[in-house]
């Protein structure tokens, strides 16, 4: 488990991140384990939609071989950006994991599927530039959280939709985005379930922005990740990971068990991680509480595991 002085300090560190600074990465953790020192800085990634859209680059020092991960931030698929769950892109450059946490169309400015639309392009492009950062392309994965999660599942499953994939990437024309692993932290895996609950309890500012981002029911069917295994239809499966709160807000046990079960059946692998009593984004508002440390580091091993197995491709 991750020394909670070294957590402390460097949750500390994120909130006075100067672009292109370099943290000391000293400290032990519990297993014996150093920390990496790491670089953060701003870079733009791609113009997209008319605009240059920026990503917050961690990246470990030395030159690897090291996973990497698209970050994909929450906010009820409308609000947030990359800084979103900075504390987690800390954690893991120190662990020796490059984490990319990317700017992309919210909902409040173009709805679905512009949004998945940017994220294929970020993992073409992190994938593109994987050597770059001493990973490589297929050691690439994708983390999200709440509207994220569902994002990244989302990505995952439908890597050459061509709905999806419809920016050119000139370095890399050919350049698929297949991911390696993908993990989804409180992921809002059925965005109509959480819809109905929200009408119900009279939270106004998430009704808006399914509908927003959605459209309307169907465009929250056709894009919820248990029911496309469910209706048979045809999707990229690789190794996930999903982790949520028994207490959950928005996504009960029994729904989440659903996608996994779905998961297995279409022949992928799922870790189903539960914390007990856990709220929705538990980890982003209580991170030194022992589920959420115990959350990260399981995110760490899993990341790790799978995204390290190509290593003669560096």
């Amino acid at each position: 488990m991750t020394n909670p002085v070294e957590r402390r300090r460097l949750l500390q560190a994120g909130a006075g991140l100067m672009a292109g600074a370099m943290l000391p990465g000293a400290a032990q953790a519990q297993s014996g384990k150093p920390t990496y020192e790491f670089a953060v800085k701003d870079i733009v990634y791609g113009t997209l939609g008319g605009k240059a859209r920026l990503a917050r680059l961690y990246q470990p020092a030395g030159n690897g071989p090291f996973p990497a991960v698209l970050q994909i931030h929450g906010g009820a698929w409308t609000g947030k950006d990359r800084t979103d769950g900075q504390h987690t892109s800390l954690e893991l450059a120190a662990a020796g994991i490059v984490a990319l946490s990317i700017d992309f169309r919210n909902g409040s400015e173009t709805p679905y599927p512009a949004s998945l639309q940017d994220i294929n392009y970020g993992i073409r492009w992190l994938k593109a530039h994987a050597k770059e950062f001493g990973s490589s392309s297929a050691s690439v994965g994708a983390y999200g959280t709440s509207s994220g999660g569902h994002q990244a599942l989302l990505a995952a499953m439908r890597p050459d939709d061509p709905r999806y994939r419809v920016h050119p990437l000139p370095e890399a024309p050919d350049m698929d985005a297949r991911l390696a692993f993908v993990v989804s932290g409180w992921g809002v895996l059925y965005p109509l379930v959480r819809y109905g609950l929200a009408r119900e309890q009279g939270k106004m500012d998430l009704v808006k922005s399914h509908e927003t981002f959605f459209g309307n029911d169907a465009g929250q069917i056709e894009a919820t990740p248990a029911l496309i295994l469910e209706r048979g239809e045809k999707a990229f499966l690789p190794p996930a990971m999903v982790y949520q709160g028994t207490k959950d807000e928005w996504t009960t046990v029994e729904l989440a068990e659903r996608l996994a079960k779905a998961w297995g059946a279409g022949g992928g692998i799922m870790d189903l991680v539960l914390a007990e009593g856990e709220l929705h984004t538990f980890v982003n508002d209580h991170p030194f509480k022992p589920n959420s440390v115990k959350a990260v580091d399981q995110m760490k091993t899993f990341i790790k595991k799978y995204g390290a197995a190509q290593k003669a491709q560096l």
